[in-house]
């Protein structure tokens, strides 16, 4: 089904794969002659190696410095990037910049803030000359694909699920102030990315969606790192049997790899996809070269592709739907036994008691938002559904198209009253279901979802309420085939359906009508409207000669997901005001977080206000007077005191910034981790002045220990990647933190504090 191999490998006219090994010269020779290229310049004929050269501004392709065509964000990130924008000398959008209003549009807590938001976003869209979304229109990546892909194009979103490759467009999801960086006209800089292929043939069986292709590969390479910050780029003769619509459910899951950007080729149905949207001359074929050398190959045979589920509480524990109902008991008690270390242990959670009479039976179904709310994906859908009934019990059914183009389609084509006939509902365009903000189930209830994730509390419920359902990931294919068996889980290869396949027809209108385009028509003498929730950055100060870290939270999990750190649904409501969403800061994970490290932050904004730290929190007498007996020049003007977190290994998911700028605004000074999950949260960490520390060895510390870094600035402007670091509270105890790889940006960031301070002070 799936193979990965083990080295980089040659791909020949797009069509025969050649392993790297000491053979290699001789079997290219035989094939090609002598006039081969070499590994260096192969690796110059992939898409993506072109499409980052003709984007980077720097003359050295090993360290890129990219500026991006467009940019996107949507109403969870957008009002925290404009005033990061703001307050380091934004004047107009220099690029087409969308601010869509997908991700709190339904939100029903908060009173006014959600509305004032998107007034915020509307004047600055006038104001900066953007692109302005009202709610309910479209998801973000549902509109981005509409109206601002385009092949050889570069985007940058502040979300995770950024990901256009199937359109010949590379896309990146990052943190919000990378977004800043390119509205005050700077690059994103990082090392050239390796490039692995992505090689699918053969055509998937009848029944057979996105979803599972996805999902079967993000089984396959997510635990392993294949791809981790890598781009995957999609190639082979399966390619050619795939709809637009089907390669994009493909491509959209691409970001649960955690690769950096994704690319396909493109094809006379990727020119008719822009055709149909009014946009054909931003098409072009795009194919990698004669011969191509990719980093590493993920061979796909789609033909093979089974129904696939993605269990509880992650995109990656998957299994085929027909391994599940054959060992329903066996599997359903390693995902229990699973689901307990994701949860602490802290809730009772079961999955065997939806065992009925042999059967899995499961409570929810939704098939919403840039992954599940395509045009095809809920006309095949359709089709499984029409004529029955999804029941009158437990189970419900919920869809929501990605756009209101595509609503307004599959209303015109009879698709809506279809699936409406069965009981199930129909929503506008929202990505709730995506990160728990509706659609929660009841207690232990169990969603099945063509959305893009499952971690703990996506579906909504609380833990520490003593509240817990949880997802698991679907093809809206097999979601409706269970519908129609009135909640029990069903592939829909089992099922005898005729899938119509009707044409899509994009009214523009509908866009015309009702977005706001001033790309542009930047207008200076418009007002923001500011909303009483809407607040502004709190003052940061910048790095120390020493640090000392109080250690606040310590997380043993495998993974520690950005909705750990900082949880989305209804909190993401105070997403405009720093200091509130700061409240709930690891609040599901670690409710005692926000108070240990607002009492160590006492002694910070004391040491500011030329106050004495130990009148503020006593114990730093005793740390202080440990540290001095090694080190007696540290005092409190040249100590900066604040917190750190360990995890092994956090940051996978959202690209949301929160994650980390709720920990600065918290005092918090530094993470410590084995290794960080993705790049966009150790970037999130960079920019809001926080240290990436890496800690290869177990930790010799606890929650509640004082660790003493000396020479921090002296270390960071040497470019050391050694620190050496004190465990206060074990008498002196050495230990040993890396920095990894900074830019010479990114280390001023640091030192200045946060990326507001470094444009403050440079400007």
């Amino acid at each position: 089904m799936i193979k990965l191999f083990s080295n980089g490998v040659y791909l020949i006219n797009n069509r025969e794969i050649v392993e790297d090994c000491n053979e290699v010269n001789s079997i290219l020779a035989n094939k090609l002659g002598n006039n081969y290229p070499s590994k260096e310049n192969a690796k110059k004929n992939t898409i993506a190696y072109n499409i980052l050269k003709e984007h980077n501004t720097s003359e050295n392709m090993d360290k890129l410095k990219i500026k991006f065509d467009k940019l996107a964000s949507h109403d969870i990130t957008f009002v925290g990037i404009i005033q990061t924008a703001r307050a380091s000398g934004l004047e107009k959008f220099p690029v087409p910049y969308a601010l869509t209003n997908c991700h709190n549009s339904l939100c029903a807590v908060g009173g006014t803030i959600n509305e004032d938001d998107h007034m915020f976003g509307l004047s600055c869209a006038k104001k900066y000359g953007g692109i302005y979304v009202p709610p309910h229109q479209a998801v973000i990546h549902q509109f981005a694909r509409e109206m601002l892909a385009g092949c050889g194009k570069m985007i940058l979103g502040s979300d995770s699920h950024t990901r256009y490759g199937a359109l010949g467009t590379m896309a990146i999801g990052e943190g919000g102030p990378e977004i800043v960086k390119q509205l005050l006209c700077k690059t994103y800089d990082i090392n050239m990315p390796d490039v692995v292929g992505v090689y699918l043939t053969g055509s998937p069986q009848k029944g057979v969606g996105p979803q599972d292709v996805a999902l079967a590969i993000i089984g396959a390479v997510f635990a392993n790192g294949y791809v981790n910050n890598k781009v995957m780029e999609f190639v082979g003769d399966g390619v050619d049997n795939l709809s637009a619509d089907f390669r994009i459910g493909i491509d959209v899951m691409t970001t649960e790899t955690t690769c950096l950007s994704s690319i396909w080729k493109t094809d006379n149905t990727i020119k008719e996809f822009y055709d149909i949207h009014g946009r054909v001359n931003e098409y072009k074929e795009l194919n990698p070269g004669t011969v191509a050398y990719y980093d590493g190959m993920i061979y796909v045979d789609l033909a093979k592709i089974k129904p696939m589920i993605a269990m509880p509480f992650h995109p990656s524990n998957v299994y085929s739907i027909e391994e599940l109902n054959a060992n329903l008991n066996d599997i359903l008690a390693d995902v229990e036994k699973k689901a307990g270390i994701s949860l602490d242990n802290k809730v009772r959670f079961t999955l065997r008691d939806k065992i009925h009479n042999g059967k899995f039976y499961v409570e929810q179904g939704v098939i919403a938002g840039c992954a599940g709310g395509g045009f095809e994906n809920i006309c095949d859908a359709a089709d499984i559904l029409k004529g029955t009934s999804i029941g009158s019990d437990e189970f419900s059914l919920s869809v929501y198209p990605a756009s209101q183009p595509v609503f307004m389609e599959l209303v015109k084509n009879g698709r809506i009253a279809d699936i409406m006939a069965t009981g199930a509902t129909v929503r506008t365009a929202f990505c709730g279901p995506c990160f728990g903000a509706g659609d929660v189930p009841a207690n232990n209830g169990l969603s099945i979802r063509h959305s893009t994730r499952n971690f703990p509390n996506r579906e909504g419920s609380k833990i520490t309420n003593g509240q817990i359902a949880s997802v698991a990931l679907m093809d809206a294919r097999s979601i409706a085939a269970t519908a129609a068996n009135k909640g029990y889980l069903t592939a829909a290869t089992d099922i005898d359906v005729n899938f119509t396949k009707p044409k899509y027809y994009f009214d523009k209108s509908i866009y015309e009508n009702r977005v706001y385009d001033g790309v542009g028509k930047a207008d200076p003498s418009v007002e923001i409207k500011f909303g009483p929730n809407i607040v502004d950055w709190p003052t940061m100060s910048a790095l120390t000669d020493n640090l000392l870290l109080k250690v606040v939270s310590v997380i043993h999990d495998p993974v520690t997901t950005t909705d750990e750190l900082i949880p989305s649904g209804e909190t993401s409501s105070y997403r405009s005001n720093p200091l509130g969403l700061a409240e709930f800061t690891l609040s599901r994970k670690d409710p005692e977080y926000v108070g240990r490290a607002k009492e160590i932050q006492k002694a910070e904004k004391a040491r500011i206000a030329n106050e004495s730290p130990i009148d503020a929190v006593n114990e730093l007498g005793s740390v202080f007077t440990s540290i001095r007996e090694v080190f007696t020049d540290v005092n409190y003007k040249n100590t900066g005191i604040g917190s750190t977190i360990y995890a092994v290994k956090p940051g996978d998911g959202s690209a949301r910034e929160q994650a980390a700028s709720c920990q600065k605004v918290l005092g918090g000074w530094a993470n410590i981790a084995k290794e960080y999950a993705t790049k966009r949260y150790r970037s999130n960490l960079i920019n809001w002045g926080m240290l990436p520390f890496i800690l290869k060895e177990d930790i010799c510390f606890d929650n509640g220990d004082y660790l003493f870094v000396p020479n921090i600035i002296e270390a960071i402007k040497e470019k050391k990647d050694s620190i050496k670091a004190y465990v206060v509270n074990k008498s002196m105890k050495e230990l040993e933190l890396k920095l990894g790889e900074l830019t010479d940006d990114e280390r001023e960031i640091i030192l200045k504090g946060c990326l507001i301070n470094y444009y403050k002070l440079n400007s």
